[in-house]
């Protein structure tokens, strides 16, 4: 093992990261402004508390040799099968689903986590059999292990979550080395299922089922993106309405602070979470929007680069996992907010409200400060 080399820390990384979650704390207190049930249950507050705990995980995280996690990846692997059965049995039901543990009034959401778990598990599991990557059998397996924690998270229903962590499956399976014809030939068979799947789970939908694969607000999601209610005043194609109006509104350098009409006269639902990119380019316009997604592609070039200098395949798979996950969840949230995917819950990166996921990112960023502060030392 290396000793750590502190001027290997990426303090660009760390600053880029900093800067996104104290403008994200501001975002979210001008987005609750008038709403009283919010204000009274601490919302900003709590942000506040995650993220000064997240930081601590993160410098702790990236003083643990990364290496140390491999031996322990079986163990994280069957804790979180467990928490996700027991969250299946136990959990707290939420705008519709189990996805949360209620601790006083703070909720967790294990899933958050189960993102940093997959990765460690996978890249673990990928660099121990990077010869045999290109066997079926070795695909399977690997296949096998990530439906063993999404078939749960299915269950709750969180489907985005779920979609979240096959996409790390597959970016890792590619960045292992596997040839282009058989990653074309998994990808291939990941639509044909779904191409036959959903159009048989929707023409046996029954709403009155409680036991539901496809619940009826994931239905109504659906639909209304595939064929928008031109009403836009009822359905969940309103949300989606009000966020464009909200992006519009905004201009080129927005309404200003806590002056946004779509945002303060709360017409824009769910502005502090899923929506929160819409009530930012409101309030601070194209180019303050520009500047969010600026400072978000900049984290995962910083991710990226980690992958690059890694001294091994495992440190590399980590922080490549860290970026795709990151990534994809930029694309998908300010693409619904464009209303060029379908609504789904997924929080932007670092900006948006939730403790759950601003904590495992903040892990997921010391994992990657780990991997750059026990790099390979370049030679010239």
């Amino acid at each position: 093992m290396r000793k750590i080399s502190w001027r290997h820390f990426d303090f660009w990384l760390f600053g880029a990261v900093a800067v996104l979650i104290i403008f994200g704390i501001a975002m979210i207190r001008s987005a609750i402004a008038g709403n009283i049930e919010l204000i009274e249950s601490n919302t900003v507050l709590k942000q506040i508390i995650f993220a000064v705990a997240g930081f601590v995980v993160l410098i702790i995280t990236a003083t643990i040799d990364y290496r140390y996690w491999s031996a322990l990846s079986k163990f994280f692997y069957i804790s979180i099968a467990g928490l996700l059965i027991l969250l299946f049995f136990v959990g707290g039901t939420l705008f519709g689903s189990s996805r949360w543990f209620s601790l006083g009034p703070i909720l967790i959401q294990p899933s958050e986590l189960a993102k940093l778990v997959m990765i460690l598990v996978l890249a673990n599991f990928f660099s121990r059999n990077i010869d045999e990557i290109h066997r079926l059998a070795t695909i399977m397996k690997s296949f096998a292990l990530t439906m063993g924690v999404v078939a749960w998270i299915l269950l709750q229903p969180d489907l985005s979550t779920s979609i979240v962590i096959l996409v790390i499956w597959f970016a890792l399976l590619w960045a292992s080395g596997l040839k282009i014809k058989h990653l074309l030939i998994t990808l291939g068979s990941g639509v044909l299922s779904l191409g036959i799947g959903l159009p048989i789970l929707l023409l046996n939908y029954d709403p009155n089922k409680t036991d539901a694969l496809i619940k009826p607000y994931q239905l109504e999601r659906i639909l209304n993106f595939l064929f928008p209610n031109p009403d836009a005043r009822h359905g969940a194609n309103y949300n989606v309405e009000q966020s464009r109006i909200s992006i519009g509104a905004g201009g080129w350098l927005g309404q200003g602070y806590g002056s946004g009409s779509q945002v303060q006269l709360r017409f824009l639902k769910v502005r502090h979470s899923d929506f929160i990119f819409s009530a930012l380019s409101e309030e601070f316009g194209f180019v303050g929007a520009l500047f969010v997604i600026a400072l978000l592609a900049f984290i995962i070039f910083r991710c990226l680069r980690a992958a690059h200098l890694a001294s091994d395949t495992f440190g590399a798979l980590i922080a490549y996992g860290i970026a795709v996950l990151i990534g994809f969840q930029v694309l998908v949230n300010v693409g619904m907010n464009l209303k060029l995917l379908p609504v789904t819950g997924l929080t932007l990166p670092f900006v948006s409200y939730g403790g759950s996921s601003l904590l495992s990112l903040l892990l997921g960023i010391g994992l990657v400060e780990s991997v750059l502060l026990r790099q390979q030392e370049l030679e010239f």
